[in-house]
């Protein structure tokens, strides 16, 4: 699964990253959990259609844990923070968005738990798994927009998940998709429909272009969102 990330790029390498003719600030974050808000890059058509791809792309916040627009109680959204690659495109609570409503998510490293070698319990090692560069990239990302009998409204977002690469293999047994640049007019173009289209890019990313390095257990916390989240334990 993928349950932690970061985001702290600052806002003008973002925008440029994503082809955002603007965006809001991005305060840095280094402990991103479910439930929290999250930024995610969306293209606007409906209201644009006649605009570039490009200058159609918007940067909005989004409540991580996806809530289906059939659900009676949105607490459902607190299961939903993953989506699998392999049955994405015909479980119920995401087809829909996964032909429809796609976004991409920011971020510029996530966290995966390994288990201890022996195969005893014990505590989980954290590791933070970044770009070998270090720079930001595109997690892939489905949204939803839910309203309640009140007229209450919850947009929500989910991140889809695959097998992992060679390099996070030894850590867990899920990583996020990652899509590269050249990807992302395709995800977002809400003109394509057919999820035979979009469902080879859920592809693991190359295992080459990443790094991997244990972090402190104090990022199991969620309330803990510092740089210190992201370090070695020998740097603390």
């Amino acid at each position: 699964m993928c349950g932690r990330f970061t985001l702290a790029t600052s806002t003008e390498v973002v925008a440029e990253f994503f082809e955002l003719a603007s965006a809001p600030d991005i305060p840095p974050r280094y402990n991103i959990a479910p439930t929290q808000s999250v930024f995610a890059v969306v293209d606007a058509g409906e209201s644009a259609p006649s605009a570039r791809a490009s200058a159609r792309r918007m940067l909005r916040t989004f409540h991580w844990g996806l809530v289906p627009a059939w659900a009676k109680d949105p607490s459902i959204g607190a299961r939903m923070i993953n989506a699998r690659a392999e049955t994405v495109a015909n479980k119920p609570s995401f087809r829909s968005a996964f032909r429809r409503r796609r976004c991409l998510i920011p971020a510029d490293g996530f966290y995966e738990w390994q288990k201890p070698h022996d195969g005893k319990k014990g505590r989980k090692q954290p590791y933070c798994i970044r770009m070998a560069d270090g720079r930001v990239f595109a997690l892939a990302g489905l949204w939803e927009r839910w309203e309640g009998a009140d007229g209450a409204a919850i947009e929500s977002c989910t991140i889809i998940t695959t097998t992992p690469n060679a390099l996070i293999q030894p850590l867990h047994d899920r990583m996020p998709v990652i899509l590269p640049r050249g990807d992302h007019a395709l995800w977002l173009d809400p003109q394509v429909t057919d999820a035979g289209r979009v469902e080879p890019l859920l592809a693991p990313y190359p295992a080459d272009g990443m790094d991997a390095h244990p972090v402190s257990t104090i990022v199991n916390n969620a309330a803990n969102d510092t740089p210190l989240c992201c370090r070695p334990p020998s740097d603390l």
